[in-house]
């Protein structure tokens, strides 16, 4: 039997992954453009572009599983466009070639009825922007040949996530007692997915045929607001709950008309400035899986930030 996973990129989703198989005492090979990942016995590290066909081809060779967790090199609609359909085809005709399922994270980018609690059976129809490039890569995952498991979280927090918005700007934030300022409202119910739980989703899909070819979620807790999780990381870190300022929609529009970031940004204002919730209940049942409690979840956060913070003391 094929007992090789291979993980493309070494971000915090697939580096999560990839500690996650080796510790399962799975044979993993990383691939990525500078030859990063864990180091540990079981995880080779392959230097290699996913646009390049033909080293794919190589690299994946013996390969059970694909997770493909290379994102965009900027957030943005052009770079999205531009990147992201060519590559995943490329995955996907590689990942064909070698008799592998093809495991996506997924966001909820693309579900057209926001405005109410988002399920696995939820149309996800949205056009336009970043939100219709993602629902494209999901229609294009539906036509290929190739078997394929899309596995949708929310706004990513925990070890290693620093671009997000539970991440660089909120954690070291809070831990040093400085006002915290989030885009939108401080108070709406936004679902937050913990990256461990999205691994262990997506390696369970993965070794599990009868999931394939569908969308799931990563088991997510309730929804909090901004203001709760940045209290949840203060409770965790032993320090005082943090000031906050929220920025509101109107003033990242204005800033929109001068900078092309926050143009891109507040596209997705709408996920901020109303209730944002993601319901994982079917996921959970099926996966026999549950989101780690928001507690344990901040201390593991807090703990990795606090490390950082002493490294490069």
């Amino acid at each position: 039997m094929n007992d090789v996973y291979v993980v493309t990129g070494a971000g915090p989703v697939g580096w999560t992954v990839t500690e996650h198989l080796a510790e399962q005492g799975k044979n993993v090979r990383i691939l990525t453009r500078s030859g990063s990942g864990p180091d540990h016995p079981l995880v080779e590290r392959v230097k290699a572009d996913v646009q390049d066909a033909a080293r794919l081809r190589d690299a994946f060779e013996g390969a059970t599983a694909v997770f493909h967790c290379i994102h965009g090199s900027s957030y943005s609609v052009d770079a999205w466009q531009a990147e992201l359909p060519a590559a995943e085809q490329t995955v996907l005709a590689a990942a064909g070639e070698a008799g592998a399922v093809v495991v996506f994270p997924e966001s909820l980018y693309s579900y057209s009825e926001p405005q109410r609690p988002m399920t696995e059976a939820g149309p996800r129809t949205a056009e336009g922007g970043k939100r219709g490039v993602r629902t494209k890569l999901l229609h294009a995952r539906d036509a290929s040949p190739t078997n394929t498991v899309s596995v949708v979280a929310g706004d990513f927090f925990g070890p290693r996530v620093r671009t997000s918005h539970a991440g660089e700007r909120v954690v070291p934030t809070v831990l040093a007692g400085k006002k915290l300022w989030v885009i939108g409202s401080a108070d709406q119910p936004h679902s937050f997915t913990y990256v461990p739980d999205l691994a262990a989703a997506m390696i369970h899909a993965a070794e599990t045929p009868s999931l394939w070819n569908k969308v799931w979620h990563a088991p997510t807790g309730p929804a909090v607001t901004q203001r709760q999780l940045a209290t949840a990381f203060t409770e965790a870190g032993g320090v005082q709950a943090p000031k906050m300022g929220a920025i509101p929609g109107w003033a990242l529009r204005a800033m929109g008309v001068f900078s092309k970031d926050m143009r891109e940004l507040a596209e997705m204002l709408y996920q901020f400035e109303q209730p944002f919730v993601m319901d994982s209940a079917a996921s959970e049942a099926v996966f026999g899986l549950r989101p780690t409690p928001l507690p344990e979840a901040a201390a593991a956060t807090v703990a990795w930030w606090r490390a950082q913070a002493g490294a490069q003391a």
